[in-house]
């Protein structure tokens, strides 16, 4: 489905050379982005490094760039699920679907000042026309799950539900995953739960 942007904005898939030498960008965006609730992430350059070495390894990874200019300031990845088996295989267990025919999207990071202009839509497009070039048959991501009466969680937030479910993905129920990282003001890493998205293509 093809969408027009607003000027000076141009989404691409990168691959390979063009996405490795991305990921300093990606990581910078991850720290920006995902401060705010509800992930409230601390993150640092070192850690995103360590956690982005997947998409170098994997040969089936790819990130959809969100460009204005030259300037990275959205990043969409994905990977073959099976590259995240460890976190993930025990999730997915018994829900007809091998880990082999799901591409995983591991997020969708956007700066604040260009949501709101498609550029989401052309994220997912991208990742589900990657999905179907690798044969896979469904495409999954997570969301964290919060407490509704979370001391930080603000008054006007509203989740991503709804754009998600207009794409055609749902909950799997029961299917929750769990990762750790270190929320802002906290001493220590803590296991946050993460719901399972997914939809067939």
């Amino acid at each position: 489905m093809s969408r027009d942007l607003p000027e000076g904005i141009t989404v691409r898939a990168l691959r390979g050379a063009a996405l490795e030498a991305a990921l300093d960008d990606v990581a910078r965006l991850r720290i920006a982005v995902f401060r705010d609730w509800p992930y409230l992430y601390d993150g640092t350059l070192d850690y995103e490094r360590e956690y982005l070495r997947t998409y170098r390894e994997s040969g089936g990874a790819l990130l959809v760039g969100a460009f204005f200019g030259d300037v990275l300031v959205g990043a969409s990845t994905s990977t073959p699920m099976e590259d995240h088996a460890g976190e993930f295989a025990a999730p997915l267990a018994g829900r007809g679907v091998a880990l082999e025919q799901i591409l995983y999207g591991a997020e969708s990071v956007l700066l604040p000042e260009y949501r709101g202009k498609g550029i989401g839509h052309r994220f997912f497009d991208l990742r589900e026309a990657h999905a179907r070039e690798l044969g896979r048959s469904h495409v999954a991501f997570c969301s964290v799950m919060r407490p509704e009466d979370h001391p930080q969680r603000p008054s006007s937030y509203r989740s991503n539900d709804a754009f998600w479910r207009g794409r055609g993905y749902a909950p799997l129920p029961g299917a929750v995953a769990e990762f750790s990282w270190k929320d802002l003001g906290e001493a220590a890493e803590t296991v946050k739960p993460l719901q399972f998205w997914m939809r067939a293509i």
